[in-house]
């Protein structure tokens, strides 16, 4: 038996990083006064696209059931965060859409994912940033479910309380943020 500690799988190295962001995030909202924010209640909200989405819909990207979405909805709802309306093309659906104080926590986010990458960029330097970038884009190829979607459309900003950045265009931001559309016009934010 080795007495090496085993490499940490791709799948751990590409977590850790990740965990790091998202924490920062919620710590950031917190001292902003926004402490009544859970890290299960931003999993469903980042999903939310940016004219509402179906609540079954966010059940199945976050991969919980839908009481579960529902109940997390319902919190965040009561927050102030999102509100619930009609969906204009299905009487019987409802779609989960973001208010303005959800906006204004989503902005927040974005500033410090932009300070985060920052850091990265500062520790990895401008070209290994770049190739972890790239190579990370080829890889969601491969694990990202909702990346073929024909309805797919670009959204520039961050994610609510998401690691990711804002920017012009998808044309030259590769961290905009993709959606996809459903059948309904209302869009759901893809899983990164």
């Amino acid at each position: 038996m080795s007495d090496e500690p085993a490499e940490l799988n791709l799948g751990v190295l590409l977590f850790l990083p990740y965990r790091a962001m998202e924490a920062r995030v919620l710590a950031a909202l917190t001292a902003s006064g926004r402490d009544d924010i859970t890290l299960a209640q931003a999993r469903i909200f980042q999903r939310i696209g940016s004219r509402g989405t179906r609540l079954t819909d966010l059940a199945q990207q976050a991969q919980v059931t839908k009481q579960t979405a529902g109940f997390l909805v319902d919190q965040l709802e009561r927050a102030g965060y999102v509100t619930r309306r009609a969906d204009p093309t299905d009487a019987r659906a409802r779609l989960v859409c973001i208010t303005e104080e959800g906006m204004a926590a989503t902005r927040e986010a974005a500033a410090v994912v932009r300070q985060v990458e920052r850091e990265w960029a500062n520790h990895l330097g401008p070209e290994r940033l770049a190739q972890l970038r790239a190579a990370l884009v080829s890889l969601r190829e491969i694990t990202d479910p909702f990346r073929d979607d024909p309805g797919e459309e670009t959204h520039d900003g961050a994610a609510p309380f998401s690691p990711e950045s804002t920017g012009p265009s998808s044309a030259t931001n590769p961290t905009s943020v993709r959606l996809r559309r459903s059948s309904a016009p209302s869009t759901s934010r893809r899983i990164h």
